[in-house]
């Protein structure tokens, strides 16, 4: 959470809060500025820092997306991802078509829907409540300065996920970024990268409503479609278990271990960017 004046207080989601294992921990704030810890002897151990925001505005998260960056660039913090749901939002990419929303402006804006243009890669993406967005805030210089092998390891996050969690054959389609079931897409990927540092991120459809997508060509694509794990299921599933499915597989594909943390954090370290 922020409490500058640029951002409003996000709301969290409590529930999740058992199923993470959340701990008081005495030396929360230290271990948050520690590069790496030792393991028994064993070498080091890196971790990923995760944290559940709920669902949260798009625009006051690219405000923590930003500060997070600034500091992973210090090195002040480990490697983190933010882990959330949007209300409905639809983003444009550096090079992204305006033409590619079908939906008219007033349309959109009498159901509340935001437009954004943002420093990322890709087209149009929709957001909104049921898809799990994560954004990435990764040092690459730790993981071998490869931009494409990051945007393999994303894919490859999602296909283990759905092969061995939920028995689907997902797989990559040439030319076209993302997570396909067939000619659907079910995650889109699209990122940033400064100085080796990671900004943005993915979208997975998970419960999410898919006629919001009629909005749009999605990523510019007009002749595939889009998907859901719900879709593909034929039941709604658990959010939460699939924000620590996406958490655990995400860190595996980088070797690292997903250490979740209380949003809170967030205020400590915007306050202290703030008396910097």
């Amino acid at each position: 959470m922020l409490s500058t004046e640029r951002a409003r207080r996000i709301p969290a989601d409590a529930s999740y809060s058992a199923l993470f294992h959340l701990e008081a921990d005495p030396d929360y704030g230290r271990i948050c500025y520690t590069q790496s810890e030792k393991d028994d002897g064993k070498g080091y151990r890196m971790r990923l820092f995760v944290v559940n925001l709920g669902r949260a505005d798009y625009q006051e998260t690219l405000l923590i997306q930003e500060m997070l960056f600034r500091k992973r660039q210090h090195e002040e913090i480990e490697d983190l991802m933010l882990l959330l749901e949007h209300p409905p939002t639809l983003t444009l990419g550096l090079r992204g078509r305006e033409s590619n929303i079908t939906a008219s402006r007033e349309q959109l804006k009498t159901w509340g829907v935001g437009i954004f243009k943002v420093y990322r890669g890709g087209d149009v993406t929709y957001h909104g409540p049921g898809q799990i967005v994560g954004y990435p805030i990764l040092n690459l210089s730790h993981h071998g300065k490869d931009v494409r092998k990051f945007i393999w390891k994303i894919e490859e996050t999602f296909i283990r996920l759905l092969n061995e969690e939920y028995g689907l054959h997902a797989r990559r389609i040439d030319n076209h970024t993302g997570v396909w079931l067939g000619n659907e897409k079910i995650a889109a990927i699209g990122c940033s990268i400064r100085r080796w540092v990671t900004m943005h991120g993915f979208a997975f459809n998970v419960n999410t409503n898919l006629e919001h997508f009629k909005w749009i060509h999605p990523c510019g694509i007009p002749d595939k479609g889009v998907t859901s794990l719900q879709k593909e299921i034929g039941r709604p599933l658990d959010m939460d278990v699939l924000f620590a499915q996406v958490a655990t597989y995400f860190a595996g594909q980088f070797g690292l271990e997903p250490k979740f943390i209380h949003p809170s954090i967030l205020d400590a370290w915007a306050k202290s960017e703030e008396n910097a």
